[in-house]
């Protein structure tokens, strides 16, 4: 794309318009490289202004990017990258430039690598801690011989320092080291993931660079210090400055077997590039080539922000505003973080943990003001929801505050140490149903329906920000075993709050609207579009009846069979997969003999199939569960022809 072709606010970007593929990158000198590093970066900036997406972790390797693709030869090389929200200049390089601006959005590119949308994509990802495990079993299936089309390649994993926070990521690094095959971990520690990491390792690696036996080259160094290259061999500028700043010996990534190479500038290509040649040609087994980064580097307001500019809705690339819609209501997330502090502030047990993700599960006003009773345990679920056991065996009330799809990692734990053992941890599980942009990775499609399953476990589905209220002061209250409640993305309807929330009654749901003809029971936040479908069928002389069923588990039994027995036809609603609420009372009703009185009975879930991003909105009409499609349900059971309808 030539310079005097540059569409309007796209920035000039002349070697990099170049660039279809990674091979392009092969003929460029050092320098060439850099001055790529610094369009691509302008690139990344101007598309995710208009996308708006995961902006900070991108900007923060840019320049690893480009030295990765010019050194390897990428697809056959694989490279994977954990999370894989920082893949955006990689997708620029690889071929998907020309869509690089539908990013998030319907039919667009995904936020993250997908294995279905390009060769250079070798492994999906958008939770972390997986990649070192993914490139191991790539360098075995090399080693093994593998499909022929799967190629010889190395295995590159880029895992950032947040994510090293997570059991998986050393679990993978003992058994590579082990192995010994030919393996590359890159570790991008750039001290971010989405909060400030805590914890051991990331004082550990601040001590890798900071202290000050590392300020100096050891000559006596062991292991990787024969890859490296000596001054000025293999066009390295600026070698000498490079290998003052080289440690290797006595680290614990080398007592897993790992050769350990850095800490190196992840922003120098001087630097980056003789160090990836070396270890591409000499590398034997698997070694660690420690990067430093800055998260949001070369953006001002990505830098200036305190979470480094990770996640932006559409921004002015001048000023960094972002151009957020004016809110009518208060998000879920904040009611919860609202509702909570309020049930602290009676009860000095109450405490809140969350995993690396204080800002978005609200924890972070939490914390501020009851600091001591607040924890972030890192990337590292499995270990929060055993902590939380560990502090309700002790006395105290934890909530245990995770998205839906994060809470799936820590599974066997909520099983095994919380539900079999009856103690009384209060999951918090936000983003609960289809979230939109992230797509199917970050969608809360499964929690009704891995958690309804557990005895003595409650389960709670908020159906507007009032009843998300009265479920945290539920939870606080219930005692005698475990407890979740389910609550969305995004804005509530705008319902007025109660001052001082009351618990609920265990196991009752509510009437919301009493009609004939059929039963409508929803679970969750559905209940907005049943009653817009409701409106319009009651414009069709059908008047369906409408109940919050608040409970999955326990169901409220009398309410359900009294529906039954009073109603041609029942429907239930859910923004879960098959498998829960909706299951749930189908064996309930089957138990008691009422389908043998002939009820109709439907129940509304999501699809047996992962829904790509779009907006909510857009992902419920692909799932059937909008106020059209209800009312089209209600129209199908009952045996109304649209034609029937309309002449009502």
């Amino acid at each position: 794309m030539p310079a005097e072709n540059t569409p309007k606010g796209h920035p000039a970007t002349p070697l990099l318009d170049k660039i279809d593929s990674p091979a392009d990158l092969k003929g460029l000198s050092d320098a060439q490289l850099t001055q790529v590093a610094h369009e691509l970066r302008s690139e990344t900036i101007s598309a995710v202004s208009v996308t708006g997406g995961h902006l900070g972790a991108g900007l923060g390797v840019v320049e690893l990017t480009v030295a990765l693709h010019a050194v390897f030869d990428t697809p056959k090389d694989r490279l994977i990258w954990d999370v894989s929200h920082q893949c955006y200049p990689h997708k620029i390089l690889t071929g998907r430039r020309d869509r690089i601006r539908t990013l998030r959005m319907k039919d667009g590119l995904s936020g993250f690598t997908k294995r279905s949308e390009s060769p250079y994509d070798p492994f999906g990802a958008a939770h972390s801690s997986t990649s070192i495990s993914a490139a191991l079993g790539f360098a075995v299936a090399r080693d093994l011989g593998g499909a022929p089309d799967h190629g010889l390649g190395d295995a590159i994993a880029v895992i950032g320092d947040g994510s090293m926070s997570a059991g998986m990521a050393f679990e993978a690094m003992n058994n590579a080291g082990h192995l010994k095959k030919r393996l590359i971990v890159i570790l991008n520690d750039n001290e971010m993931s989405i909060a400030p990491p805590v914890g051991a390792l990331s004082s550990y690696l601040s001590q890798l660079y900071a202290g000050a036996p590392f300020q100096e080259f050891k000559s006596a160094a062991k292991g990787a210090v024969s890859l490296l290259p000596p001054p000025l061999r293999e066009g390295a500028k600026r070698a000498k400055d490079m290998l003052k700043h080289m440690t290797v010996g006595g680290t614990m990534f080398e007592q897993l077997g790992f050769s350990y190479v850095g800490p190196i500038d992840g922003h120098d290509m001087d630097q980056l590039l003789p160090v990836l040649r070396t270890v591409k040609d000499r590398a034997h087994g698997p070694i660690l080539i420690h990067v430093i980064t800055k998260k949001g580097k070369g953006y001002a307001p990505a830098e200036a922000a305190r979470d480094k500019g990770h996640a932006t809705a559409k921004f002015d690339v001048v000023t960094g505003e972002q151009k957020k819609a004016p809110s009518n209501a208060p998000s879920y997330t904040s009611v919860f973080a609202q509702a909570l502090m309020k049930e602290a502030a009676k009860d000095d047990k109450i405490c809140a943990v969350t995993a690396a993700m204080p800002d978005g599960t609200g924890l972070k006003q939490f914390a501020e003001r009851y600091g001591s009773r607040c924890f972030d345990v890192g990337i590292a679920e499995q270990h929060g929801v055993t902590f939380c056991a560990g502090l309700a065996a002790g006395g105290m009330k934890p909530f245990c505050a995770m998205y839906s799809t994060f809470l799936q990692r820590g599974y066997d734990q909520v099983v095994h140490d919380v539900a079999l053992q009856g103690l009384p941890v209060r999951f918090a599980i936000d983003r609960a149903g289809l979230v939109g942009a992230d797509g199917a990775t970050h969608a809360g499609s499964f929690d009704i329906a891995y958690l309804a399953n557990l005895p003595g476990m409650v389960v709670m589905a908020a159906a507007d920000e009032a009843e998300l209220c009265r479920m945290v002061a539920t939870a606080a209250a219930h005692d005698s075993g475990p407890s979740a409640f389910r609550f969305p993305r995004g804005e509530g309807v705008g319902c007025d709050l109660p001052e001082d929330a009351q618990p609920l009654e265990i196991g009752k749901g509510r009437m919301i609207r009493e009609g004939s003809g059929v039963a409508i029971l929803s679970f969750g936040t559905r209940l907005t579009e049943v009653e817009v479908a409701c409106e319009a069928l009651a414009s069709k002389g059908i008047k369906p009846t409408i109940a919050d069923a608040r409970f999955a588990k326990p169901l409220d039994r009398d309410l359900i069979l009294d529906l039954a027995a009073n109603h041609e036809a029942l429907i239930t609603i859910e923004e879960g997969a098959v498998g829960g609420f909706g299951s749930h009372v189908a064996h309930l009703l089957a138990e008691e003999g009422v389908f043998d009185t002939g009820l109709k009975y439907r129940s509304m879930v999501l699809p047996d199939s992962f829904i790509d991003q779009a907006s909510p909105r857009d992902m419920y009409d692909v799932a059937g569960l909008n106020a059209e499609d209800i009312e089209a349900k209600v129209l199908e059971v009952l045996g109304v022809t649209k034609l029937d309808a309309a002449r009502a």
